[in-house]
């Protein structure tokens, strides 16, 4: 059996993915519901918490790793980057369903997803990020911005926090529910974190990389 014939046997259609897929083509982003079920949004949020009372956590920064600032007037989230090598057993239930979506687009679209880099983000009470890009000027490979939303059930919209994406035609404000993924062109769609006005906002955001 040649390459080509196995590559195509091996291959399976995913219809969550295919969605996402179709999503990014009409409107550059994608929100899926559910794409962790609940006890996986409790297994990550457990972790989340016991790093982040262990004081793991530090005060974010504006730019990249070689210019980076922090700047409480755009910004107010604490992060600690997740280490793939060396995750816990939630992080590599996390890394596995992750890898699996890079896969399937890496085979559909040849995006070219060559790396990835994710962190855990708290936003406390009174906290936010003002509007921008998942760009740098010295640095362009980010394709792909990607928000886990770990918060508890009874998240209500009073409570704030909404992801705001901007579109050439509109605004588009999104709920930070559990299990919850939002997917979106890091290079083209300008977007927001509203204030966070009751509880924590806990989330895992990161981005899909080319070369």
């Amino acid at each position: 059996m040649n390459e080509e014939l196995f590559e195509q046997l091996e291959f399976v259609e995913n219809p969550l993915f295919e969605t996402i897929i179709e999503n990014l083509l009409q409107q550059q982003y994608s929100v899926v519901n559910d794409f962790f079920v609940s006890e996986e949004v409790e297994f990550l949020r457990n972790s989340l918490l016991a790093k982040y009372d262990a004081d793991r956590f530090k005060k974010s920064a504006i730019g990249n790793r070689t210019n980076e600032e922090i700047d409480k007037t755009i910004r107010g989230d604490f992060i600690l980057w997740m280490d793939e090598k060396n995750a816990n057993e939630a992080e590599l239930l996390f890394f596995k369903k992750i890898n699996e979506l890079v896969n399937y687009l890496n085979k559909t679209c040849f995006l070219g997803i060559l790396q990835k880099e994710f962190h855990y983000a708290v936003y406390p009470t009174g906290t936010f990020y003002k509007r921008h890009l998942d760009t740098f000027q010295n640095d362009d490979r980010r394709k792909l911005s990607i928000v886990c939303y770990l918060n508890e059930d009874n998240w209500k919209r009073e409570n704030g926090g909404e992801l705001t994406i901007y579109t050439e035609k509109d605004e588009v404000n999104i709920l930070p529910l559990p299990g919850r993924v939002v997917i979106f062109e890091s290079q083209l769609l300008e977007h927001e974190v509203k204030v966070v006005k009751a509880s924590e906002r806990l989330s895992i955001t990161g981005w899909l990389k080319t070369r």
